[in-house]
Order: structure tokens, then sequence, then C-alpha cells
């Protein structure tokens, strides 16, 4: 692929971006789950939240990846967790699950977590990258049914996200990755099964063709 990217890539790289955003109205639950990934923003806005009295508690999941093991070397829910203290969450309010290495994991395994703890909500907030809510929402939906789910992430715009990130490429090539998930993993059993609308899944096409696929599952 030629170095860049073009408008007309941006363009449809924000049509995806505006398909991963579940829309979901903000509102209490009785607990929130932060799930792990190389973002330390998703620990930023859990905090935001459990000051803004949102959630009474917080559980941070995650372990590590090959792509945060360098950044999150104690786990990424650990790291999470720290930031979230710091932040002025009390360490009473907070839980960890550090073994999770996938969405499916993040959830059940923050389930019996806590299960563990004694708390049986009926309400979860799961807080996500931007561009996971969707994928988070089809795996809940399959992995814990029986609560009611509201998912959220930082509000950023596409471009305030990136330049967050500080890597157009990369950011693009997530937004791809997510979406062949979204497409793939109900087949497989991991999840329930999500529209696409067809210009979303064209722009998805003509990303993957121009060479936006470094997080493209290949098998």
């Amino acid at each position: 692929m030629a170095a860049g990217i073009t408008e007309n890539q941006l363009q449809d790289a924000e049509l995806i971006w505006d398909y991963h955003q579940m829309g979901h109205e903000l509102r209490p639950c009785d607990v929130a789950i932060g799930l792990g990934s190389h973002d330390l923003g998703v620990a930023t806005y859990a905090a935001e939240l459990y000051r803004a009295g949102v959630a009474p508690l917080l559980v941070f999941s995650g372990g590590n990846s090959p792509t945060t093991a360098e950044r999150f070397p104690r786990g990424e829910a650990v790291h999470y967790r720290e930031h979230a203290i710091a932040a002025g969450v009390p360490d009473s309010a907070v839980l960890v699950e550090t073994e999770a290495g996938n969405t499916g994991q993040n959830i059940s395994l923050s389930r019996a977590v806590l299960t563990e703890a004694g708390h049986a909500p009926r309400s979860v907030l799961i807080v996500s990258k931007p561009y996971m809510e969707r994928r988070a929402y089809a795996t809940s939906q399959k992995v814990w049914p029986e609560v009611e789910v509201v998912c959220t992430s930082e509000p950023l715009k596409f471009a305030d996200y990136v330049r967050s990130i500080g890597d157009e490429k990369l950011v693009v090539d997530m937004l791809v990755g997510d979406l062949q998930r979204i497409i793939e993993y109900p087949k497989q059993g991991f999840a329930v099964e999500q529209n696409v609308p067809a210009n979303t899944l064209a722009a998805y096409h003509r990303l993957v063709s121009a060479g936006f696929d470094s997080r493209l599952m290949t098998s």
C-alpha cells in the first residue's frame, strides 16, 4: 500500500467507526466492567463514570497480549486498577480479573469474579475502546444474556481518537479487524449476530483491499 491514507479511506474508516458505536443511553448500572486493551482511556473513563455515580463498583479485566505486554507488564487489569485509584476511585470499589485473553473471557471471568465477591448484578455497564462497543455487546449477549447491558466508551470523535493513539494506520487496521470479528464470531459461537449495513460492509472490503489488514484473523 502506498504511504499515507487517502481522504476516501478515512471516510470509509469513519463509517466503520460509527457502526461500532452502539449509541446506548448512559444510565446507572450495578457494576461497570472495563475491558482491558492497549487503551488506558478505558480506565480513565471508567473512573470518571464511578465518580459521577453511574456505577458503584468497577471490575477491570485483562491479562496480557503481544500488543500490551510491553506497555502493561503487570497485566492490563492491574494497570487499569492503579490508574483508576490514582484518579480517585477507592481501592474498595475496584475488583480485578487478570486472566482474560479475549472479550468472551473478559465478560465470563468478570462474572465469576463478581460472583466470588458476592455480587449478582442485574445491570452491567461495559466500558471499552470506542470501536469495540458493538463487539462487546454482541459477545455479552452470548455469554451473559441474563443481565441488562449498556455499552459505552470515551466520548471521542474518530479524528480525536486517532490523535490520542498517534498511529492513523493502526487505528484503521483495528477498526477493520473488529468488524471482521463481528461478522465471523457468531459463526464460531462467540457472539450473537449483528446486522452490518451494505455501505459499511463495502467500506470494510475497500479497506481490506487497500492493505488495512494487520489485525485480521487469518484462520
